[in-house]
């Protein structure tokens, strides 16, 4: 009886993948995408960006970035940034996982800015006013010597030209690589909102989220007019550092928004399509 090999299976060579190329792909189908922080739906971005940045499921409003700000509260072509040249100081040589220097680079290179701080003046319809815009991506809008100092900056220039003076918070609170130097900012501010309220010059704070600590201690809380985006974080510390403090289970809804509105804390919430002709109506009744 003969023996008879098997003819043996030929074996193609596996194709050869391209991982960047793979890398690339994923990435560009998951920028499709975004995840509600709020409802945890599963969004379409370009649904989200249509609805100006809004939960169609929720009504959560997504941060958005301060240009984006600009272009929905002012008049086209009508804001002129103001003191964008301010560069922030390392003054304790601070360093946790990497010095705070490295830090401010990287982060400057990334967000093509400074610090976490837009000022500047710009009509509202026919209304022209000085703002400050927080920008949570420099560093989680922390407030430092640069912000405190443009802040105050802008309330001198209302002041002096007796504009009505807009601020849109988006902060973490106070930048803990400065120490003193930025928790004496809330004084610095506080101090010049107080001259400008003075002369009866109107001034408006918008809280978005998140809007905590030393931001929220200080200029967030003093508007004569305290307006709030629908779901927004607001308070001093954060819901689980007061959970772990108190040891107790906190209300539903605790810090935001609506819970504060409903407590008195803050004026109004108004969704951001509303905004823009919301602070115009308020302008145009007092003035």
């Amino acid at each position: 009886m003969g023996f008879f090999r098997k003819k043996e299976k030929e074996i193609k060579p596996h194709k050869q993948i391209d991982i960047q190329r793979e890398i690339k792909k994923a990435e560009k189908d998951e920028s499709l995408w975004i995840k509600c922080s709020s409802c945890q739906e599963l969004l379409y971005r370009k649904e989200v960006e249509r609805n100006l940045h809004v939960c169609p499921k929720c009504y959560y409003h997504f941060p958005v970035s301060t240009e984006t700000r600009i272009s929905l509260i002012f008049e086209k072509n009508s804001f002129v940034e103001l003191y964008g040249k301010i560069r922030p100081v390392d003054f304790l040589k601070f360093k946790d996982t990497k010095p705070y220097k490295a830090r401010l680079i990287e982060t400057q290179e990334s967000t093509k800015r400074l610090d976490a701080m837009v000022c500047g003046k710009g009509k509202i319809k026919d209304i022209e006013v000085y703002a400050a815009i927080f920008d949570f991506s420099f560093m989680g809008g922390s407030l430092g010597s640069v912000v405190g100092e443009k802040v105050t900056r802008i309330l001198e220039d209302g002041t002096r030209e007796k504009k009505p003076v807009l601020v849109f918070c988006a902060s973490g609170g106070a930048r803990m690589q400065e120490g003193i130097m930025s928790l004496m900012q809330m004084s610095k501010v506080s101090g010049a909102i107080y001259r400008l309220k003075s002369l009866g010059i109107p001034y408006i704070t918008v809280l978005t989220d998140p809007t905590l600590g030393g931001v929220t201690a200080s200029m967030g809380m003093l508007g004569d007019i305290i307006i709030a985006e629908p779901k927004a974080m607001i308070g001093f510390a954060g819901p689980r550092v007061i959970k772990d403090t108190i040891k107790e289970e906190l209300p539903s809804g605790f810090q935001r928004a609506e819970f504060l509105l409903e407590h008195g804390m803050i004026d109004m919430i108004l969704p951001r399509k509303e905004l823009k002709q919301g602070i115009y109506r308020i302008l145009s009744l007092i003035l």
